[in-house]
């Protein structure tokens, strides 16, 4: 009996506690509602993030039905263009709109949404789609790329990988696959007037700008415009001695020879586009192949320089290629060289190169650049800032300090910040694709190639040449600009021949012409291209 009158007296207590709650509600404690938003806080984390199948929509233009405009009802008279507009894109309302979106890939129509953001200009970016590797869910995507760019931190610290750029290129690869992080966010404006140009093309004014991510800034200030990799040439310039050079001239053919791995990747990337389609790239395949061709010179500074300018969407996967293969020079070059060459060639020895006089060292860089202007002016930015920083080098005690500071600080600093804006864009939808399978391929060969080149052109002066004045092919694979480690690779593998046997003054000649001569190609393609 007192069982049962104790479940009665608790169901009439309960009972009356909903009551008085329907009458008067209690406020919730604070510790409570804190937990609640705690709670609540589950879709804004990272594990939740790499559970996602779809990329952020600014990204790709798919924003949900409640953030897009009211859609029009065509079959009444349609109001402005700027009435199905918002933030976040438009709805197409007349042909002249839909003529404006419409790619070779992807043909617009009259109804279609198109998303997108306006950027901090007011000028409006349109999304597109994303595609992962293997149709892998978006944040699988970013899943992956994290131990990738945990690799290229391991290459940098443990192996000693092109150290000062990896290291970077790795962090910012990192911080740009941590989702939510918004470090490459662009910025957005909203709240603002929404017009239309004659083009069809919307434009915002007056609007409230959201700033973006930091390396959105760093990689806007310093790669879009090309002031990273011209501020680089200067603290290379600084750093370069052309004496081996001008002691001996014909040294520039093997660095010339040494860039025919450039075309060889050109038409290489040609053909993959004749092959998969016009847009396997993303863009026009001509600039794509002259973006992926430049990694055939080992110049990382350069292939940032064109690729930012011709292919900026795969300036990820090219400038990591470009490092990766510049810091495997010790590893891919030898076999190359023992292959092309025979014993005999190996050891032959080279007369020790003339002293050159410093009049000599503060004209070269003047000529060179006087040169440049008359014959490739496309090139002067890279080769004027290189000649800059050579030229300072040269001068002496005067403007030493400015010489110091081009070779040290300063280009230690660009250095990181370049870096951290190509490690960001090392987003998975860029880099996870059979895109960047194709240029990591593509600039392997080119560097082979162009490492063969040289050798083979060695070979064919020694046709031409003097008992006396025979090179040594072990130099020509220094025509490639990955300065001077390709000059070191050549004097180590002559050293493994014959211990005496010293050529690294007489590999800086054909090493420091390549850095010219990927910078001269640059321009002669950019030209074309543009």
């Amino acid at each position: 009996m007192k069982r049962y009158l104790t479940a009665l007296l608790m169901a009439f207590c309960a009972f009356g506690s909903q009551a008085a709650e329907a009458v008067a509600p209690v406020e919730r404690p604070a510790w409570e509602a804190t937990l609640a938003k705690v709670k609540d806080m589950w879709p804004d984390t990272g594990i939740c993030s790499f559970m996602k199948k779809e990329a952020p929509a600014y990204i790709t233009g798919n924003f949900a039905e409640s953030d897009r405009p009211v859609a029009p009802d065509f079959s009444k008279p349609l109001g402005a263009p700027a009435s199905y507009a918002n933030r976040n894109g438009f709805w197409v309302v007349s042909k002249l709109q839909a003529k404006a979106f419409t790619t070779r890939s992807h043909e617009v129509k009259v109804g279609d949404w198109i998303g997108g953001y306006f950027d901090d200009a007011g000028a409006f970016v349109a999304g597109h789609e994303v595609k992962v590797l293997g149709g892998m869910p978006y944040g699988i995507g970013q899943l992956i790329m994290i131990p990738i760019c945990i690799i290229l931190l391991y290459l940098a610290i443990v192996k000693g990988f092109e150290p000062l750029l990896l290291l970077p290129i790795g962090f910012g690869g990192l911080l740009a696959n941590c989702p939510l992080a918004g470090v490459t966010a662009p910025a957005m404006m909203h709240d603002g007037v929404i017009s239309f140009l004659q083009s069809g093309v919307p434009v915002m004014s007056g609007g409230i700008v959201e700033p973006g991510g930091f390396l959105y800034y760093f990689f806007r200030f310093g790669i879009d415009t090309g002031v990273f990799p011209i501020m680089i040439f200067m603290g290379v310039g600084a750093m370069t001695d052309f004496g081996p050079l001008i002691a001996n001239p014909k040294a520039a053919l093997l660095g010339g020879a040494a860039q025919f791995g450039i075309f060889f990747a050109l038409f290489g990337a040609l053909g993959i586009a004749a092959i998969f389609g016009q847009d396997f790239f993303g863009c026009e395949p001509i600039k794509a192949a002259a973006s992926i061709g430049i990694i055939g010179g080992a110049d990382g500074p350069t292939a940032i320089w064109l690729t930012s300018r011709l292919a900026p969407n795969l300036l990820g996967a090219i400038a990591v290629a470009a490092y990766s293969y510049m810091a495997l020079v010790p590893i891919i070059q030898p076999p190359i060289m023992n292959a092309l060459t025979t014993k005999e060639e190996r050891l032959i020895r080279m007369p020790q190169l003339r002293p050159v006089k410093k009049i000599e060292k503060i004209c070269f860089p003047l000529i060179v650049l006087l040169l440049c202007a008359l014959l490739l002016p496309s090139a002067v930015p890279l080769i004027g800032a290189l000649m800059l920083g050579n030229l300072a080098k040269e001068v002496g005690p005067s403007v030493s300090r400015i010489a110091d500071t081009m070779s040290n600080a300063l280009c230690n600093i660009v250095t990181i910040m370049l870096g951290l804006s190509v490690g960001s864009k090392l987003a998975c939808e860029k880099f996870l694709s059979g895109t960047t399978l194709a240029i990591l391929a593509l600039g392997l060969c080119a560097f082979c190639v162009g490492t063969a080149a040289g050798v083979l052109m060695a070979k064919l002066m020694n046709v031409f040449s003097s008992k006396d004045n025979k090179i040594n092919p072990l130099i020509g694979s220094a025509g490639v600009s990955a300065v001077p480690m390709a000059a070191r690779v050549s004097n180590k593998v002559s050293l493994s021949n014959d211990p005496t046997n010293f050529v690294l003054m007489q590999a800086m000649g054909p090493n420091v012409s390549g850095v010219i001569g990927s910078a001269v190609v640059a321009g002669i393609l950019y030209t074309l291209c543009r």
